[in-house]
């Protein structure tokens, strides 16, 4: 029976992750134990485990969301508990109570369901007076401020690695799919090869879309982060790399796709497309520059020239009218790919 994937990740949590959260819930443990001693810190251990997320930008997010469940729960079921005692299904009533105002103020679903646990722990486990219901408001403050700390100085995590991965295998398959429909156009193809082209090329949106969400996780993590200042112009570049990619990605999807709607095997006798085919390969020599010159491929590729290859636009003569929609096309897209190498775009 296979474990379903609903229970699992694509990935282990980083080590260092788990031990912060071990290290903050103890300390949360241990710190809100010792001011009230009268009680078990259970809320000041779950807001610390809860609050030690994998940036900084995060645990302050999940300390808000935690700060305001815990307040709004505690208020719930004190009121609760001035009106009606305490009665065994209190509790479930005050369940119910916290998912409506959760509901009726638009609450975030984390914070609803704070305020719903926060409520029913206060009445299942201690009291409904005032002085109960300020400490555990107290503990769970105490908690939220050892998980912000652990999460700041125990080495923040710079998500840079991935980002520079992802789209580096990008720009290289980028280039690469302009390198093939380079060697297509000028010879005869199988209706096999024709599709084996679009399969290939098709790929590109997956791994843009890869490369935008490592990105963003990338800028996510350095946000508020104390290693932000030595990683800051890395991302920055690798942003500026994406955006400069990104139409070249849609544009030659869109000539793959051109040559495959209107192919017929006399399009290579046609004088411009070998100037066109001479053309993809000088883009995807200057993809691969650019790749390189960001230093973000995993491999760097071995280039013929540093000096960009795409440097004038292209001129041919007019096509035949069989031709001339798949020549147009090409050449627009052609002139789209060589603004944006250039930065004209």
């Amino acid at each position: 029976m296979r474990i379903p994937v609903a229970i699992r990740a694509a990935r282990r949590s980083p080590l260092l992750q788990v031990v912060k959260s071990a290290a903050a819930t103890i300390a949360a443990w241990l710190i809100a134990g010792a001011i009230f001693p009268e009680q078990l810190p259970v809320f000041a251990a779950i807001a610390a485990l809860l609050v030690v997320q994998p940036s900084v930008n995060q645990s302050l997010s999940k300390a808000l969301e935690r700060s305001i469940g815990v307040i709004a729960g505690v208020v719930i079921a004190l009121a609760l508990g001035w009106l009606l005692g305490s009665p065994a299904w209190i509790v479930l009533l005050a369940i119910v109570v916290a998912k409506l105002v959760a509901w009726a103020f638009r609450a975030s679903p984390g914070t609803g369901n704070q305020i719903a646990i926060s409520a029913m722990l206060v009445l299942a486990l201690g009291s409904s007076t005032p002085a109960y219901a300020l400490s555990r408001i107290v503990e769970t403050l105490i908690g939220v401020g050892i998980g912000i700390v652990v999460n700041a100085l125990i080495v923040p995590p710079v998500l840079t690695g991935p980002a520079r991965r992802d789209l580096g295998l990008l720009g290289r398959e980028l280039a690469a799919c302009l390198d093939r429909l380079a060697a297509a156009l000028p010879a005869p193809q199988s209706p096999a090869r024709l599709q084996e082209l679009m399969l290939e090329v098709r790929l590109l949106r997956p791994m843009k879309d890869a490369a935008e969400a490592s990105i963003a996780a990338g800028e996510e993590s350095l946000t508020l982060n104390p290693r932000r200042s030595a990683h800051r112009d890395e991302l920055r570049e690798m942003r500026a790399l994406l955006e400069r990619l990104s139409p070249i990605v849609t544009q030659t999807i869109g000539m793959t796709r051109a040559y495959f709607d209107h192919y017929d095997d006399t399009i290579g006798e046609e004088p411009a497309v070998a100037a066109i085919a001479e053309q993809l390969r000088r883009a995807g020599h200057d993809v691969r520059l650019a790749v390189q010159l960001a230093e973000v491929s995993p491999e760097p590729e071995a280039l013929t020239s540093a000096i960009p290859a795409l440097t004038a636009p292209l001129v041919i003569t007019p096509p035949s009218s069989g031709h001339w929609i798949l020549i147009g096309s090409l050449m627009e897209d052609l002139r789209r790919i060589h603004g944006e190498l250039l930065g004209e775009g």
